[in-house]
């Protein structure tokens, strides 16, 4: 029977969405599709599985040459990239890579090399093509990436909500909740966040927060929004909101110095990429980590536009594809 060959699979999957491309060794676009979250943490490993799938299903149609997979011959990718979210220990990567193999499987794919990344260390390889640099990423959750002239990598945070996380926007959210109940206690400093945050969540009294904490409808992520709110609160001269948010820069900081003390970066020059909604929207956490950075570290470089992540894991496949011994391996 035929074949299909495809150069290059590249698959960002996040804990919001999922983006695939397939591409040419030039690294041209033949085909994309998209998909929802795969963080098997987050969604379970079946759900994330049929996402896999179905992004890659989209890419392969989108090539134009049927619309119904079942009339395709076998398919053959010479190389394929999954920067993957929920990547964190050795247990991780277990389980990752068999729903990734599940995901082919299901596809009938043959891929002749597959690599596996957490999506964040993807992000930075493809951002510093190597070159030293560090990664932040401060959305709902948090995580600090880093690489050096020797080619070592390093990560520090992103153990998660319950135990982690310190400086993400589900952080700000919790730290603003504690805030209210203290105050309401009359154990806290004195603060008007529970005029924001109340009726953003659609609660009329302090007590239909706490018991929405304790309910089957709390989320992380609806926590995590109020990360948001918090901001407007300082922005409107709040003095609690506005210790909340320099507290989270400075736990991103402490990160962020661990992986410059890791990689001896400190007096060297190295990229520093910032991602993630609390970084991205929230200036006085931006602004204040940068500060507190570029004390410590004078030589970082901050890089203000960024590529979106799917061209980070395309970059990387393009080096093994093209490569016969990849330095990033």
């Amino acid at each position: 029977m035929k074949k299909l060959r495809i150069p290059l699979l590249a698959f960002d999957g996040g804990g919001t969405k999922s983006i695939v491309v397939l591409t040419d060794r030039e690294g041209n676009v033949l085909g994309q599709g998209k998909a929802g979250p795969c963080n098997y943490q987050g969604v379970g490993k079946k759900k994330a599985v049929r996402e896999i799938a179905h992004g890659i299903r989209e890419a392969i149609l989108d090539l134009g040459i049927t619309e119904d997979l079942a009339l395709l011959p076998s398919i053959e990718i010479d190389c394929a990239v999954f920067g993957i979210a929920g990547l964190d220990t050795e247990y991780d990567r277990e389980i990752i890579m068999e729903m990734v193999k599940d995901s082919l499987c299901l596809l009938t794919i043959q891929v002749g090399h597959l690599v596996v990344h957490n999506d964040g260390l993807a992000a930075l390889l493809g951002e510093t093509e190597g070159q030293p640099g560090v990664l932040v990423i401060a959305g709902t959750g948090s995580i600090v990436f880093g690489i050096n002239e020797f080619g070592q990598t390093g990560r520090t945070g992103g153990w998660g909500h319950r135990v982690g996380d310190e400086g993400s926007g589900y952080w700000i959210g919790k730290q603003a909740v504690t805030a209210i109940l203290r105050t309401n206690d009359g154990r806290g400093e004195a603060t008007k966040l529970h005029e924001w945050v109340l009726p953003h969540m659609g609660f009329n009294h302090v007590e239909e927060l706490f018991n929405w904490v304790y309910s089957t409808d709390y989320s992380v992520d609806k926590l995590g929004e109020l990360s948001q709110v918090v901001s407007l609160a300082a922005t409107a001269g709040d003095h609690e909101a506005k210790r909340i948010l320099s507290a989270a820069s400075g736990e991103l900081f402490v990160s962020v110095r661990a992986i410059i003390q890791q990689l001896m970066l400190t007096d060297k020059p190295f990229k520093l990429i910032l991602q993630g909604g609390v970084l991205r929207n929230i200036s006085l956490v931006r602004k204040q980590l940068i500060s507190q950075i570029e004390e410590y570290a004078p030589q970082a470089q901050i890089i203000e536009k960024q590529g979106e992540p799917i061209n980070s894991v395309t970059s990387i496949g393009l080096v093994y594809l093209n490569s016969s011994i990849s330095e990033l391996n």
